[in-house]
């Protein structure tokens, strides 16, 4: 895939490119301001409001209550961000994380996190979402993509039919080189800052292998994982384990415990 890095190479010298570091240490690449994607996500959050079956009583306080106390741990901008979060009525065992701090946990989610821990481990790795701007880089690497493709259809000429096929296969290469990978890097990174976000307000990180036990009974056909933008359950699970020694030692420094009931 050299040509494609250094297509998306020549795409990044025509834009105005804005380097910064995600919470791992890892460089970013971003097009966008905060402001603007902040923007974008309260407007998608609003019309997921619209859209589905907002489920509140015992469900909401639960999941604003661990989600609560993974955010008490933040500092500064972080922690003031306009956090918000819903349980949405949907049977799939899913969750979501918007630019600006906006969450959603579907109820077939409660169904699979058994407990709080578990819980914890799925709105952590949402909230790193948020706090390592992985929207952002998204939304940047697509556009730097799509930047690239017109140049190198302009200066080789592909026109018609022929020219059709052939930026179609381009595509596919940008989408399974570049833009799917970039995503099971994302996720294996809000893994990562998830599990000590919920290690360090008091949750036991060990549920979170137990969480990804429960979705391998679960089930369900998956594609293969070079096809997929998130890691594969077993990548996951190992990824887990690999930092789970810090994670520990994290949570035995809480020194506290929070208590969420169940609904």
């Amino acid at each position: 895939m050299h040509w494609m890095q250094c297509l998306i190479a020549g795409a990044l010298t025509l834009a105005l490119t804005a380097c910064t570091t995600s919470p791992t240490g890892r460089q970013q690449f971003t097009l966008y301001s905060d402001e603007q994607l902040n923007q974008m996500g309260q407007q998608a959050f609003a019309q997921y409001n619209r859209d589905l079956s907002v489920v509140g009583g015992a469900h909401q306080r639960y999941a604003e209550c661990v989600a609560g106390a993974m955010i008490n741990t933040l500092s500064g901008r972080d922690r003031n961000k306009n956090w918000q979060i819903r349980v949405f009525n949907d049977d799939s065992a899913n969750a979501f994380a918007l630019p600006g701090g906006y969450m959603g946990i579907h109820t077939g989610l409660l169904d699979v996190a058994t407990n709080q821990d578990q819980l914890a481990a799925v709105i952590g790795h949402e909230i790193a979402h948020v706090l390592a701007r992985h929207a952002n880089e998204r939304a940047s690497t697509q556009s730097a993509t799509q930047i690239g493709m017109s140049v190198l259809a302009s200066s080789a000429g592909l026109q018609g039919a022929q020219g059709q096929q052939m930026m179609g296969l381009l595509g596919a290469g940008a989408q399974y080189g570049i833009l799917l990978p970039f995503s099971r890097r994302h996720e294996s990174e809000a893994d990562v800052i998830g599990l000590t976000l919920m290690a360090d307000a008091g949750f036991d990180p060990r549920a979170s292998i137990a969480l990804w036990e429960n979705m391998q009974a679960a089930g369900g056909a998956r594609p293969p994982v070079w096809m997929s933008s998130h890691p594969s359950q077993g990548q996951r699970m190992g990824i887990l384990q690999g930092n789970m020694d810090n994670a520990l030692a994290r949570y035995q420094q809480a020194g506290r415990r929070p208590n969420c009931p169940r609904p």
